[in-house]
């Protein structure tokens, strides 16, 4: 297996369950997912399916079930989510909290900007957080953040406040701050669920061209079959449950 084939991620038997006062909601329900290095996993469904559950769980925010009440057997097991072969759980927390800030970039549907801050020190400051204030490599990040507002097109918006963006600068905003730190996974929520079609088109064009040359590994959350189709492979969530695999070019007729 060459490593361009070996997983980064890895979901084996994962259970969730929220509670909402005194009723259990099933969210996820036996779910398994590899995904390879450097490839781009799209994960389909309408809401409520339990994708953005899941997205939670591969990027440590949350943690799987630990096994199934009353069940028996494999069901009983607790759930592993898995980078690198190592289950994520068995983290400290200064592990889990380095895991986040460098291991995974987040990018939600919602852009979620600091609005007293330019375009560009709300990239540097995802450096800030993950070097310590007064740590980081200050001239290094300006540089860095500079380099990937330009390559998602906003060199010339650097001095600019979140206010005056539209909402696709925005959103590359965004992107550019979620890969400052060089992580090897990028998770996006619906990335380009509050833009229109050509806009949404433009940022995954731009995003796509930069994963493939970075080699990072993309998994993307939509409901969307055009931009699921984008990917190299694609799975179908229902009700909390894995019901298709497949290679994107089947979703798209190809």
């Amino acid at each position: 297996m060459s490593n361009a084939e070996q997983p980064i991620l890895m979901a084996r038997g994962i259970y969730k369950t929220y509670r909402l006062g005194k009723v259990s909601v099933p969210v996820l329900r036996g779910v398994d997912v590899t995904v390879p290095e450097a490839s781009f996993l799209a994960i389909l469904g309408a809401s409520g399916s339990g994708k953005s559950t899941l997205m939670h769980l591969f990027g440590g925010l949350d943690r799987p079930d630990r096994g199934v009440p009353g069940a028996a057997g494999d069901a009983a097991k607790t759930g592993q989510v898995l980078f690198r072969g190592t289950d994520i759980a068995t983290f400290s927390a200064a592990q889990a909290d380095t895991y986040r800030r460098q291991s995974v970039g987040f990018v939600f549907q919602f852009y979620h900007l600091l609005p007293e801050l330019t375009v560009v020190e709300n990239v540097i400051i995802a450096a800030m957080i993950r070097h310590g204030r007064f740590g980081y490599p200050a001239a290094d990040v300006d540089k860095r953040a500079r380099e990937l507002l330009t390559t998602f097109g906003l060199g010339h918006r650097l001095g600019h406040k979140p206010a005056e963006l539209s909402g696709g600068e925005r959103q590359r905003v965004a992107i550019a701050r979620a890969l400052i730190n060089e992580p090897p996974v990028l998770l996006a929520d619906e990335p380009t669920g509050n833009l229109d079609r050509v806009t949404g088109g433009q940022i995954l064009d731009q995003l796509e061209e930069y994963r493939r040359a970075k080699r990072l590994t993309l998994v993307m959350v939509t409901h969307d079959q055009e931009i699921a189709a984008r990917a190299d492979a694609v799975i179908r969530l229902v009700d909390g449950k894995v019901v298709g695999q497949m290679p994107a070019a089947a979703l798209a007729g190809g």
